[in-house]
């Protein structure tokens, strides 16, 4: 699903090749939101998608509660291309419309946020890791990965105010998702 939605973003990226174009170096200034709004996105979904795996593999199994709770997650990734359309679909002229694309990318990080927190809080309550996270670490881990609970409403609201902005500030709080693991337990369970 994170492969798909990643490969999806690509295609709402054009430039016309066509007779009586304008040049390519105009296409892609006049077309800068698309592109930008790409890479951010990209870097998102990416990023998820390498978290999501590291913290699956640390698993020695799952529930049912937990596949329904990573629903949730996968849900608001398959957003992420119809609110980086339309996020740079508005961004160009301004006005009302980008202030929807705006609250509409701000509400699929916000939803990922939460179904990664719920993931994470899932796991651990239940002890589902390969060894047991004690509750501190636990909640450590939680309060790393849970900042975006807070910074992506308040990231949204700077992009109410400042697209371009906006779209720095996901860049750099993808940035930290890119560093920040969740290094509770190895990998793969130990030999002893």
């Amino acid at each position: 699903m994170l492969a798909v939605a990643i490969t999806l973003l690509v295609l709402d990226l054009h430039i016309d090749t066509g007779r009586g174009r304008a040049s390519v170096a105009h296409q892609l200034r006049e077309q800068w939101p698309s592109f930008a709004a790409y890479a951010v996105s990209f870097l998102v979904i990416g990023v998820i998608w390498v978290n999501h795996h590291a913290l699956f593999s640390m698993l020695a199994g799952v529930d049912r509660v937990l596949l329904f709770l990573n629903l949730v997650l996968l849900m608001f990734v398959a957003t992420i291309p119809f609110t980086t359309q339309t996020l740079a679909g508005t961004l160009h002229d301004g006005g009302a419309d980008a202030r929807w694309g705006v609250v509409l990318y701000g509400i699929s990080n916000e939803g990922m946020a939460i179904g990664y927190s719920l993931l994470l809080r899932h796991m651990l309550r239940r002890q589902l890791f390969y060894r047991p996270v004690p509750r501190d670490e636990g909640r450590s881990a939680l309060r790393r990965f849970g900042l975006g609970l807070v910074v992506y409403p308040v990231v949204t609201v700077l992009g109410l105010f400042s697209a371009p902005a906006m779209l720095v500030a996901y860049l750099a709080l993808t940035l930290y998702y890119m560093f920040e693991q969740t290094q509770l337990l190895p990998s793969q369970p130990a030999t002893d």
